[in-house]
């Protein structure tokens, strides 16, 4: 059985690929097998390169956004957020980085924040 799935594959181009499920019988044991057909596997790689293109896209443009629009404060962030919060410096859009604690911090007074999903290391401060 397994030497004509290998000649068929071969033969037919297809991926034979396992899965984790097995069939007991009295006799047999099997794991069951699916085929999927390379032209297939190579639709579902290029439909699967578009979703992920778009995703970076967007990550792309939102980033572009934030830089473009909001003031980077970098690791003063929890600082410069709590007095923007309090009414010490004037109300404007901010980015920067702050710890999951110094996050968690900022929710429980009331201080909403957005984590954004991009890495902002490489910025230099304003």
């Amino acid at each position: 059985m397994i030497l004509n799935l290998l000649n068929l594959k071969k033969k037919e181009n297809l991926l034979i690929a396992p899965i984790a499920t097995h069939i007991k019988s009295k006799n047999l044991s099997w794991r069951l097998m699916f085929l999927i057909n390379r032209k297939t596997q190579k639709k579902i790689k290029r439909e699967q390169d578009k979703i992920f293109a778009s995703y970076n896209k967007q990550l792309d443009k939102l980033k572009s956004e934030v830089e473009k629009n909001f003031t980077y404060v970098g690791k003063k962030f929890p600082e410069e957020a709590r007095k923007i919060h309090y009414g010490e410096k004037s109300d404007k859009p901010i980015y920067g980085e702050a710890t999951e604690k110094e996050s968690q911090d900022l929710i429980k007074e009331g201080i909403s924040l957005v984590k954004l999903p991009f890495d902002v290391k490489d910025k230099k401060k304003n």
